[in-house]
């Protein structure tokens, strides 16, 4: 069994589900609905995310979350068993790939079993393979064949703490130009909050950053609602700003937007003056939808298929 997981800032995503990348870990078992008890730990998950980690091998909270997507994943397909053997698809950012692919392989891959227990029943994970895929050309892969006929293009992949940037050339990554900011849309929420409540004396939460941004019906006051349109502006000015800066020139060279960041700030990046020509991957899962595909091609070609 194939299972594709995209740890994002935010969310974990599968090619159909997502949850907060947000855990937590107990020496007992707490009173929670959603709970895995691995290592001599008890772990639920949480709507707090993790603070960002450019290296997310460090400790074992994006393991246990991984298991978290595996068991979910498996649940929704009606496939799991006391054993689950699994090939596992994952990504880094294009900028890191060189660096980390090894290490984050290894932190997955472990060396047999791994035996857990999921609210109650015993499961055991076999993790056979672990592939590694770069984040943003994951997300363009199912278009692939229709890029391979253009020259240029910038992939932008706005995300929950960085931007990440790529070119591709006919279709291939250009390994010369990989781009990474940290600046995301965490950012920008995170200073919203502060903002609001020294500019409006109320407390708003990422939630209501997001239905604004996204055309949704808000009870928010319209001087509250356009403070967060005018500093979503503001953020999306000063990204592409620093891309410029960093050669990236979406004045020039077409670029194809992806990340629930991108999908937030559509409006602006569209309207920019800084973007000739823009095109939107509008599902937020698109990189694990990638990495599940890019992993079923070298499946068929390790097995001798086409």
């Amino acid at each position: 069994m194939l299972i594709a997981v995209d740890h994002g800032n935010s969310f974990i995503k599968t090619p159909k589900l997502q949850f907060c990348s947000g855990i937590a870990e107990y020496p007992v078992r707490p009173p929670a609905d959603d709970l895995i008890e691995y290592d001599d730990s008890f772990w639920a998950l949480t709507n707090s995310r993790i603070s960002f980690m450019r290296n997310k091998t460090v400790d074992k909270r994006f393991f246990v979350l991984t298991l978290f997507a595996i068991v979910k994943e498996l649940t929704r397909l009606q496939a799991l068993k006391p054993l689950n053997e699994i090939d596992l698809a994952v990504g880094l950012p294009p900028e890191h790939i060189g660096n980390l692919r090894d290490s984050f392989k290894k932190y997955f891959k472990r060396n047999g079993p791994i035996n857990f227990v999921y609210n109650g029943t015993p499961l055991t994970v076999l993790i056979r393979e672990v592939f590694v895929y770069p984040q943003a050309y994951a997300a363009v892969a199912p278009q692939i064949a229709q890029l391979t006929r253009v020259k240029r293009v910038f992939i932008v992949d706005i995300g929950g703490m960085t931007t990440d940037v790529l070119l591709l050339n006919e279709g291939r990554p250009d390994p010369q130009m990989c781009r990474s900011l940290e600046m995301g849309i965490i950012a920008l929420q995170n200073a919203l909050v502060g903002k609001v409540n020294a500019k409006h004396d109320m407390t708003i939460e990422a939630d209501h950053i997001d239905m604004v941004l996204q055309g949704q019906e808000t009870i928010l006051p319209e001087e509250v609602r356009y403070t967060i349109c005018e500093a979503a502006q503001q953020h999306t000015d000063v990204i592409l700003e620093k891309l410029r800066e960093m050669q990236v020139d979406l004045r020039t060279t077409p670029a194809i937007f992806i990340g629930g960041g991108s999908i937030l700030l559509r409006e602006y990046l569209e309207t920019s003056p800084l973007v000739t020509k823009a095109d939107f991957v509008l599902d937020a899962n698109a990189n694990a939808l990638g990495y599940q595909m890019l992993a079923a091609a070298q499946l068929r070609k390790n097995s001798g298929g086409i």
